[in-house]
């Protein structure tokens, strides 16, 4: 089992940390990892995106050029990486944010509120958890605890407070599937 998956977004929404716990929480599951960040010119605000390979097998390359999953967090980021999609791939998207609609058919799209579901805990940057909660239930490459365990590691500076909240949203994004 070979999954690659590309996250995007604006810098800001946890785009390069939703990889690192993917990547983390891989390497909990005893899976071969890569991950592969890029940034834009401007931190918040400028374009961010991350690869990250999850796989039972070596893996050759981080560069990913034909996801099998997108996790895209914002419009210029859908229309910019639904091309590289494979088809028969997983399509997530942060409807709350994105108005338009992916236009492929050859590909599952699944339409995620993660902002509103994050406003509604109480706080919008963790719209990427909502995402990642949502991946891992629908997609099965990872265990939900274990994005949990991984999720501390990353942040471990962080309040048992956020840390809960972070647990919430993770929890809430795999109740939708």
């Amino acid at each position: 089992m070979t999954k690659e998956i590309i996250i995007a977004g604006f810098g800001g929404q946890g785009i390069v940390s939703s990889g690192i716990i993917l990547g983390y929480a891989g390497m909990l599951e005893n899976k071969n990892v890569t991950f592969f960040p890029s940034y834009g010119a401007e931190m918040r605000g400028g374009t961010a995106n991350c690869s990250v390979v999850i796989s039972s097998e070596p893996v050759a390359s981080p560069i990913v050029a034909y996801p099998d999953i997108l996790i895209i967090m914002n419009e210029p980021s859908l229309a910019r990486f639904e091309p590289m999609l494979k088809p028969g791939g997983i399509f997530f998207y942060n409807k709350t944010l994105i108005k338009s609609h992916p236009k492929r058919d050859d590909i599952t799209v699944l339409a995620i509120e993660a902002n509103a579901i994050a406003e509604e805990l109480g706080q919008g940057r963790i719209a990427n958890m909502v995402m990642l909660g949502a991946l891992v239930k629908k997609t099965d490459i990872l265990k939900l605890e274990t994005l949990k365990k991984a999720q501390r590691e990353r942040f471990v500076k962080a309040s048992s407070e956020q840390l809960s909240l972070n647990d919430k949203a993770l929890e809430r994004g795999s109740e939708l599937y």
